[in-house]
């Protein structure tokens, strides 16, 4: 098999993968426990699920593609650098979403998500699990939608604007277990600045910490925010 189909095969299987854990991992996992609702420890072992889908794509990469996880080689940026991007990814994020989410208000009438809800009330003042949910997405979606498929997608199709498209429409369906419109279209747009950036400084590093700093200042606005208003958070 070449290699461009041995990377096809890769980016269904980390798509396919995530999918599953996004929508079956918690009633997977539930069949042991017994939960009737959603706990902190059944929602702690389903970030836990997305650490193992990680190690599942790593050992095909080194396996099967048996070449460099990182198809481009990082790049090394000046302090200032990794400040200056950090700080405008997040407000180009913010004000980007603001702006996507008056613009679906004004044209449908937004359901408050029932997902958000539930994770309003199993997030409050738990710091712990607040900063593990963080770091999970962060590491778990940054290494897998922009440095594992994002290239791989480019290399295939010899196409930079489909690496870009592709990876940031891949990132936008797993959200849409929000069941929000805005939970789909904002991190669509998350995920075209972050593709981009990526193919541009080519430091997944950067996207890491501001895609932490996205979700927890979420996590943390969820402690104050109504719950009417939940749908102006991008988790």
């Amino acid at each position: 098999m070449s290699l461009n189909g041995r990377y096809s095969i890769g980016i269904i299987l980390t798509f396919v993968l995530l999918a599953v854990s996004m929508l079956y991992s918690i009633p997977l996992i539930n069949l042991f426990f017994k939960y009737k609702t959603l706990t902190t420890d059944l929602f702690f072992y389903n970030r836990l699920s997305l650490w193992l889908i990680l190690i599942l794509v790593l050992t095909y990469n080194f396996l099967i593609e048996n070449r460099s996880f990182f198809v481009w080689e990082e790049k090394k940026h000046s302090p200032l650098f990794y400040l200056g991007a950090i700080v405008a990814l997040y407000f180009i994020s913010l004000f980007g979403g603001a702006f996507l989410n008056g613009i679906i208000s004004l044209i449908a009438e937004e359901k408050v998500s029932e997902r958000l809800l539930e994770l309003k009330i199993l997030f409050k003042n738990n710091y712990f699990l607040i900063i593990f949910t963080c770091l999970t997405a962060a590491v778990i979606e940054e290494l897998l939608m922009r440095a594992y498929i994002q290239p791989r997608i480019e290399k295939i199709y010899n196409s930079p604007a489909l690496g870009v498209i592709i990876s940031a429409l891949l990132f936008g369906i797993l959200h849409s277990t929000y069941g929000t419109i805005v939970q789909v279209v904002v991190p669509f747009f998350i995920g075209i600045v972050f593709a981009l950036f990526y193919k541009k400084y080519s430091n997944i590093k950067i996207l890491i910490v501001c895609h932490f700093l996205i979700d927890f200042i979420s996590m943390m606005l969820m402690n104050f925010i109504d719950p009417k208003h939940l749908s102006l958070l991008y988790l």
